[in-house]
């Protein structure tokens, strides 16, 4: 159990941003950081090698503000190592992750400390909101707000503020981090629902408050939809071997997707029969058209949104099945 967290003039609270390729938007997401209320005591940003100018701007940034932002290396550029890196260097009660491509909404800070107060949480997590104007990143938010798309996640909105098993981003008690020895840093992907899992596995409950949503901008194209999806089912299938009893039902749906799919095409191959792969996969595209038609708020829109969820559903089903790298680790 957590010792009562003080009193918010009391708390001390530090922003860690892991920062790889992130030029463009680093700038904002450390703005957003320093105007919260309370405001943070200190930013650290994990630099990692980048093809772009972002050490530039994190440095511009340390230069402007040397008495709150600091820059540490993060030589491997993986996201479990910069975020470890930068708590390691990090001196808050409280730590707040936060991504180098988001802009924290105003009151965000405030209601983490509410809800950290109030529940005894080791984690408060936000509500990742997609969000994108037009092109094919705007039919992916549209799916990914669907029924189809969120899989029932609760940090895309799917229900009441209250523990959850993991949340999107999150603002923890250090005591928690430290007890759980912080991020694993062999997962590429899926770190944060791994450590969330730990988190709640050793009595410090995860809760999401959903007054702490936060703009998420989706990819553009379908490769990297598909490239994206298919390394959150790669990863999430070694959360499942490495926490047994952490996969929910509505994880296995788009395995199982796949598998009938490809097997109702085997079969109609072998007997010469179409049949089994109309049934099946026509089946699925019913659905996903559907979902597409729910999700779309002009008709037109429909068939984007369809292949979106498609993309989505197919890439993360391939993963799990493929299963991580085998030696546990990716490049980034």
């Amino acid at each position: 159990m957590l010792p009562p967290l003080p009193a918010t003039s009391a708390v001390t609270i530090s922003v860690v941003i892991p920062a790889r390729n992130a030029g463009a938007t680093l700038a904002a997401a450390v703005a957003a950081a320093l105007e919260q209320q309370p405001a943070p005591d200190e930013v650290v940003i994990a630099v990692g090698p980048s093809d772009d100018d972002t050490v530039e701007v994190a440095a511009r940034l340390s230069a402007a503000h040397p008495d709150r932002i600091r820059v540490v290396d993060n030589p491997s550029g993986r996201t479990p190592e910069a975020l470890n890196a930068a708590i390691a260097a990090a001196t808050g009660q409280v730590i707040a992750r936060v991504d180098a491509h988001c802009v924290l909404p105003p009151g965000y800070l405030a209601a983490a400390l509410e809800t950290l107060r109030v529940s005894a949480a080791g984690n408060v997590g936000a509500v990742q909101y997609p969000v994108a104007d037009d092109g094919f990143a705007r039919a992916v938010a549209l799916a990914m707000r669907s029924p189809l798309g969120t899989g029932g996640a609760s940090y895309r909105g799917v229900g009441d503020a209250g523990p959850v098993d993991t949340a999107y981003l999150g603002v923890f008690r250090r005591e928690a981090l430290e007890a759980v020895g912080g991020y694993d840093p062999v997962f590429t992907r899926n770190q944060d629902a791994e450590l969330n899992l730990r988190l709640a596995r050793a009595g410090y409950p995860v809760w999401m408050d959903p007054r702490m949503v936060v703009a998420y901008r989706p990819r553009g194209s379908v490769a990297d939809l598909a490239r994206q999806y298919l390394g959150y089912g790669r990863w999430r299938r070694h959360t499942g071997r490495t926490h047994p009893g952490s996969l929910q039902a509505r994880q296995l749906i788009p395995p199982a997707a796949v598998v009938a799919v490809v097997a109702a095409a085997g079969v109609s191959v072998l007997a010469r029969d179409g049949r089994p792969l109309a049934v099946v996969g026509g089946g699925y595209l019913g659905a996903v058209t559907g979902g597409g038609l729910a999700a779309a708020p002009r008709w037109r829109d429909a068939p984007a949104v369809a292949l979106a969820l498609t993309t989505m559903h197919a890439s993360w089903g391939v993963g799990f099945l493929l299963g991580p790298p085998r030696d546990g680790r990716a490049r980034p």
